[in-house]
């Protein structure tokens, strides 16, 4: 009944809020724009007032005041097709989400695959739209991490960049797992199991993921006393189709291979379809390891062998990874490398 009397009278103001929660107007005013310099009692009795008022904090006047959206764009380059049909995204979303969710920030999320679909999101990259940007799925080509820069958009990466991993890179604010380490854990795990032609098939080698997971492989190889064999390892861009593609051409290039390490599950279903119609027994004759530890491993037949990366965690420290810079929190590192572990199913 409160509520309803409160509102008859006209919208809940920010005066009427700090008085239910008996706190001066700027407390509520940091607690409305995310400040953490609040105590948690008073939070709790701001966030209490707001909800007993039903006061809805007026965005267009405090964008006046702060300077700021309270909005963050999560580019993907990818199409629309392979945003929603594969499980990394929709964990990465999740995890943005999530952490979002403890903050006033919205998240808009946008696909920039086509030239198209790139001048769009490029022209509605400012400041005006955004305080910060999320950028994910990133090419060595792709030139929206020194357009964000030149204009002084907080921006943090999902993933690092190929270019990153060669000497001499430039610092860039990202997130991501130990793609290196992960597939050197995968590799490892099938020579301790006696294989001794482990192939791979990697992924794009533009893409930091691809790149650092076929540094995990050789590195292996290299550790077990095996040779390096070019001829065992083929390239996928980490979708089903190209992982088929992939184990056809290692199939006829080095028939007598015993093993597979593979740079993404999906990857590796298109591989375990293949090597299932040229009659090969998994594990018994080809043993298959994977990567991600996706919802599609437990529905594989057999069952796949992979290397976990905590997807969904890596969304949540994107976000707060941004709203740190956003909020100009030098507390908070620059970058966030998350470790994997191999998961042993029947595949391997």
């Amino acid at each position: 009944m409160t509520t309803q009397r409160t509102r008859s009278l006209g919208r809940p103001t920010l005066d009427a809020v700090a008085a239910r929660a008996g706190v001066g107007r700027g407390t509520v005013s940091r607690v409305v724009n995310g400040s953490p310099q609040v105590s948690p009692e008073a939070r709790a009795a701001v966030q209490q007032a707001i909800a007993e008022l039903g006061y809805v904090p007026n965005r267009a006047a405090r964008a006046l005041v702060t300077q700021r959206t309270d909005s963050v764009a999560l580019v993907v380059s990818e199409s629309g097709e392979r945003l929603f049909a594969e499980p990394f995204f929709a964990g990465i979303v999740r995890g943005i989400s999530s952490a979002l969710l403890e903050t006033p920030m919205q998240l808009w999320l946008a696909m920039a695959q086509s030239p198209g679909e790139r001048e769009r999101v490029e022209h509605h990259l400012t400041n005006q739209h955004v305080d910060g940007v999320l950028l994910l799925s990133l090419h060595d080509s792709d030139p929206l991490p020194t357009l964000l820069e030149q204009r002084g958009l907080p921006t943090v990466l999902g993933g690092r960049p190929a270019r990153m991993l060669r000497p001499g890179a430039q610092p860039a604010y990202y997130v991501d797992v130990d793609n290196a380490g992960g597939a050197r854990q995968g590799v490892e795990y099938l020579f301790e199991r006696g294989r001794r032609r482990v192939a791979t098939i990697a992924g794009p080698q533009d893409m930091g993921a691809g790149v650092g997971r076929l540094i995990g492989y050789r590195e292996a190889v290299r550790e077990s006393g095996q040779p390096q064999v070019e001829d065992l390892i083929a390239y996928g861009d980490f979708s089903e189709e190209s992982g088929a593609a992939a184990m056809r051409r290692l199939l006829a290039a080095c028939p007598e291979l015993d093993a597979v390490f593979v740079a993404s599950d999906l990857m590796a279903c298109g591989a375990l379809r293949v090597l299932r119609e040229r009659g090969r027994r998994v594990p018994e004759d080809v043993a298959v390891v994977g990567f991600e530890d996706s919802p599609i491993a437990t529905q594989a037949d057999p069952q796949l062998t992979t290397v976990f990366q905590p997807v969904e965690e890596m969304g949540r420290q994107m976000a707060r990874l941004l709203v740190a810079r956003i909020r100009h929190d030098d507390s908070q590192p620059t970058h966030v490398l998350l470790n994997t572990r191999v998961v042993p199913r029947a595949s391997a």
